[in-house]
């Protein structure tokens, strides 16, 4: 899952925070909620992170 700059479309659920406007496919949203979306800055660099309720099981790998 990543962002991108879209507009809405039927079947899309908006919604409003800190003055942006995030959409998503409905579908999608309840197949991953859910979904949170943070700006972070760390010593790696900077950027947005999109955490979701899908949980990784890569047979225990440290990346994921």
């Amino acid at each position: 899952m990543g962002l991108a700059l879209d507009e809405s479309k039927d079947g899309d659920e908006i919604f409003e925070k800190g003055g942006f406007t995030f959409v998503i496919e409905k579908k999608l949203l309840e197949e991953v909620k859910p979904v949170t979306v943070d700006y972070v800055t760390t010593p790696r660099g900077e950027g947005f992170v999109v955490k979701t309720g899908i949980k990784a099981d890569c047979g225990g790998c440290t990346s994921c």
